[in-house]
């Protein structure tokens, strides 16, 4: 092996040079643009050592290749990872995740994602690509020499590849022995990408994005039935003394309100010593105000929120469910408000292909979907992403007063998206003053939506829908991502800990009932419990549903938020990185001891596990009932085109 090593030394060493140019890159956009951080020397290692088997694997292949085209190949190897490593180290920046095969088929997005995307590249990243400017200088001064380059066997080279297999072997040794079971944590990319590598979690996300397509071919009623007993033990039957709220809404008009990126850190707190959300903070006062509620969304952000109210299902940990299962079986929130006598509706003032929403909302049964074709958007009212959150609430009014009734409404805003753009003439409060242009250009936007959902209820009043509705306001996800954390810090005025970027996780969850007295519920949600708390407002009991979450106004409901990167909050306790957290004291249990996440964490990855077999296996279409509601209203819609038909024939 030795002998081997020094034969390609020798023989080889513009290559050499190649290889040691782009491990020390990996390494550094580790720490520099992927913000890897180390607690201990084995972590070290295991930075250090993941790229090499990968790198060593291609270029070993390449050494069997004919001498005049070894010098090409690896200038392509260089190229293709400096990409990988560019697009992950640009896309990381902002959404603190990795690109995965999912996300690349939202590739329809990109012309949306335009401005965000821009605002992310800097002039520093030039740097990415000097060693390529560097190798191609190189390899054309040394072209003749290259071509003489021998061809090895892969008889010759079997030193060289058992050398490859002994660093894999060690790299996935090493790597369990820091994160026992870690290649079943595939909803964890950091995780991931910290003990194999980035090159490496690709190709194994490669591998996922393949049998989980597989997965619904060999998918079987026996997995729901399992499943549906799981869902059966789960079940919280509301006792008599939370049945007080049962039916407060019922046969009332439904207003969804999807807050873009607004977490609830900004509600009841200023910036500048004014109020960033004045109208939020007076209307939680003559309002159910969840204080800790939690988004549950991953990477399809907006999508996923409203996949979760939906359907009450958590979303996929890879890409987003609106693009990847779009044609599943779902019993979804629609179609229940259809069945009741709701006409259903989505606004978003964007294309309705954004998301695959075209598409998803036929499937989930809504009614109609207002698109940017239904709103008058111009140069003055638009900016950022598009429609001004001002101008799509007032246009949003009058759709609905031409609704029928009762309705279910789901607005979209849009003004406080990344990164943050506003007018002049639209900032009601100033910028804070921080080194994150993020951060400081977060909180006029927030301002501008608050002002935004004033003026809405304000129009919902004097058009006279107000009284017969009820308005639940969310937030969708996060807007300010850790990778601000030290601005963060500086704004909350203490140390943005992995505890405390969970708590940030935290977005607002208004319901709003006319009539009815405000008032603030400290106990922990998440979105995946809307739909069944708006049903139980509406009065409308559902005997079986296929979903994971809990009335939120239930005395009996365990405490239990999942974040899709399997962290998880209790009543006690915050779990996240493999540590548990007292919510009191802040600081880490022992978790060889006894502590309050221990009783959590099967039932956390059951959920996990089990809402991805129901998606991925498309698990509803083996279930009778519903499939039966399906096809009674197929002929129900089929006898009254036949009716339709005949009186046409008979006219």
């Amino acid at each position: 092996m030795k002998a081997v090593l020094k034969k390609i030394a020798k023989e080889k060493p513009i290559f050499i040079f190649a290889f040691f140019f782009l491990w020390i890159k990996t390494i550094v956009v580790g720490f520099v643009d992927f913000n890897i951080t180390l607690e201990n020397p084995l972590q070290f290692i295991i930075l250090l050592l993941n790229p090499i088997p990968f790198m060593m694997l291609f270029f070993g292949w390449i050494f069997t290749r004919k001498p005049s085209r070894q010098g090409s190949y690896v200038l392509l190897f260089s190229l293709l990872c400096t990409i990988v490593l560019y697009v992950n180290g640009v896309y990381h920046r902002e959404f603190t995740d990795y690109i995965t095969v999912p996300l690349l088929l939202v590739g329809s997005n990109m012309a949306d994602l335009q401005s965000s995307i821009l605002t992310l590249v800097e002039w520093k990243d030039i740097i990415y690509f000097v060693d390529i400017v560097i190798l191609v200088a190189v390899f054309w001064m040394k072209k003749e020499q290259i071509k003489a380059i021998p061809k090895y066997s892969f008889k010759q080279l079997v030193p060289y590849f058992s050398l490859f297999l002994i660093l894999a072997v060690v790299n996935i040794g090493l790597a369990n022995i820091e994160r026992p079971q870690l290649l079943t944590r595939s909803f964890d990319r950091e995780l991931l990408v910290k003990n194999v590598g980035i090159y490496n979690f690709h190709l194994y996300d490669v591998y996922l994005h393949t049998t989980t397509r597989a997965q619904r071919v060999f998918a079987s009623v026996d997995e729901l039935d399992e499943i549906t007993e799981f869902m059966d033990e789960e079940t919280i039957v509301d006792q008599d003394d939370t049945f007080e709220l049962f039916g407060a809404g019922k046969g009332k008009n439904v207003i969804l309100i999807s807050a873009e990126s607004v977490q609830n850190f900004v509600i009841n707190n200023t910036v500048n010593g004014e109020e960033i959300t004045p109208f939020l903070n007076e209307l939680i006062k003559d309002s159910f105000y969840f204080e800790e509620f939690y988004h549950q969304t991953a990477q399809g952000k907006t999508a996923d929120a409203e996949f979760l109210v939906d359907n009450s299902l958590y979303p996929l940990s890879r890409g987003s469910v609106f693009f990847t299962h779009a044609t599943n079986e779902y019993y979804s929130l629609p179609e229940i408000m259809v069945e009741h006598g709701y006409f259903t509706a989505s606004l978003h003032a964007n294309k309705g292909s954004f998301w695959n929403r075209d598409l998803m909302y036929e499937t989930l049964g809504y009614n109609k979907f207002y698109t940017d074709d239904y709103y008058e958007i111009t140069e003055e009212n638009s900016v950022g992403w598009g429609l001004k959150d001002i101008d799509f609430m007032e246009q949003s009014v009058q759709h609905m007063v031409e609704m029928p009734k009762p309705f279910h409404a789901k607005l979209i805003t849009l003004t406080n998206h990344f990164p943050f753009d506003l007018d002049d003439e639209d900032k009601f409060i100033d910028e804070f003053d921080s080194n994150s242009k993020t951060l400081n250009q977060y909180f006029p936007t927030v301002r501008y939506t608050d002002e935004a959902i004033r003026i809405f209820f304000d129009q919902l009043k004097e058009t006279g829908i107000y009284e017969d509705s009820i308005v639940i306001i969310y937030g969708d996800h996060y807007g300010i991502s850790k990778n601000h954390n030290k601005a963060m810090g500086q704004y909350l005025q203490k140390e943005v800990t992995p505890f405390v970027e969970v708590q940030l996780q935290q977005v607002p969850m208004i319901i709003h009932i006319p009539g009815f007295e405000g008032k603030k519920i400290s106990s922990v949600g998440g979105q995946i419990d809307i739909r069944p708390t708006l049903l139980y407002l509406l009065g409308i009991e559902m005997e079986s549903q296929m979903i994971f979450g809990k009335n939120l106004f239930s005395k009996e409901r365990e405490e239990l938020v999942i974040l899709r990167n399997g962290s998880f909050i209790t009543k006690d306790a915050i779990y996240t990185r493999n540590t548990c957290y007292s919510k009191e004291t802040g600081e880490p249990f022992d978790l060889d001891g006894e502590n309050p996440c221990s009783h959590y964490m099967e039932d956390v990855q059951l959920q996990l596990d089990y809402s991805d077999r129901i998606i991925y296996g498309d698990l509803f279409r083996f279930d009778e009932t519903l499939m039966q509601v399906r096809i009674d209203k197929e002929m129900i819609h089929f006898d009254n085109v036949r009716d339709v038909d005949t009186n046409r024939i008979l006219n």
